[in-house]
């Protein structure tokens, strides 16, 4: 991928992590960075998108980013620039995502041709399929074909921090992403319907604790903070667990399950309104928090 495309879908990046998104939302962001990193006419097709009523207002200021871009760039200013240029789409953002759905940003970009394109990375063909598949009892079965989310990922490691050199195997790890996330998932949550107050089953907790804050840390380096933030709020409560300032009543084992549920749901672009479980786990995470300052 060219520099121009990386500033523009990392500045994307950027400025969609200072936003709170539904999975929706997610999927939309997704979809936008995947027309940019197929194209390839990326000026044509920017101009294009200012056609288009769902496009437009977002599509004015891509054009102005691949303007700087395109005309002589002073490196040194690049850095201040990028936080310029991204802190500039968080707005334009927000309104497109405020009415676009994954549906009408589809139909919008077919019309202009913008997925009609083969990926050329990873294998995967221009269609969206879907499949039925369905964990910790969340109504899943209208999932997006997890490439999606997996092609975003496997782009948005290579441009973090595009000063920045990028290590080989930074790359093979990240391919690997979702299946290593998604890998303790259902197995922690047999162990939540198992554990109680008399029995932690303390050596499958640390095993937990490890896998969780690994993915945590992986997570934070791709730059999924709500993914993060989920497999920090598990890891901190399973410890508390273990020294017993939490105990592993029902309304615990609830919110960790919805703090399972996020993460699946984000990871798999599923198309389910996450909205009620990623509040419960927030809270969760807050109500955890004061038990660490209680009992500093």
């Amino acid at each position: 991928m060219d520099l121009i495309k990386q500033y523009i879908t990392q500045s994307i990046t950027a400025a969609s992590n200072n936003l709170r998104l539904n999975s929706q939302q997610i999927e939309v962001v997704a979809l936008l960075r995947e027309v940019i990193i197929r194209s390839d006419d990326l000026e044509g097709d920017i101009k294009r998108m200012k056609r288009v009523t769902e496009f437009s207002t977002l599509a004015i200021r891509l054009n102005e980013i691949y303007n700087y871009l395109a005309g002589r760039v002073d490196i040194l200013k690049l850095s201040d620039q990028f936080k310029i240029h991204s802190g500039g789409l968080i707005k334009d953002l927000t309104n497109m995502l405020e009415t676009v759905t994954p549906p009408l940003f589809k139909a919008a970009a077919n019309k202009l041709n913008l997925l009609d394109k083969p990926k050329s990375t990873m294998g995967m063909s221009g269609s969206f399929s879907s499949d039925n598949n369905s964990v910790v009892n969340i109504d899943l079965s209208k999932r997006k074909s997890s490439d999606e989310i997996l092609e975003r990922q496997s782009e948005s490691i290579k441009e973090k921090l595009i000063f920045d050199d990028e290590k080989e195997d930074d790359e093979i790890l990240f391919q690997n992403y979702e299946k290593t996330v998604l890998e303790p998932i259902k197995p922690l949550d047999t162990f939540l319907k198992k554990i109680s107050p008399d029995e932690l089953y303390i050596d499958e907790l640390d095993a937990f604790v490890k896998k969780i804050n690994a993915n945590a840390e992986l997570s934070d380096k791709i730059g999924f903070e709500i993914i993060g933030n989920m497999h920090k709020i598990i890891a901190n409560a399973l410890l508390l667990i273990k020294v017993r300032n939490l105990m592993p009543g029902k309304d615990t084992i609830v919110s960790l399950r919805a703090c399972l549920i996020v993460i699946v749901a984000v990871v798999k672009g599923k198309e389910v309104d996450i909205t009620n479980y990623l509040n419960k786990a927030e809270e969760f995470g807050k109500r955890l928090k004061m038990i660490k300052v209680r009992n500093e």
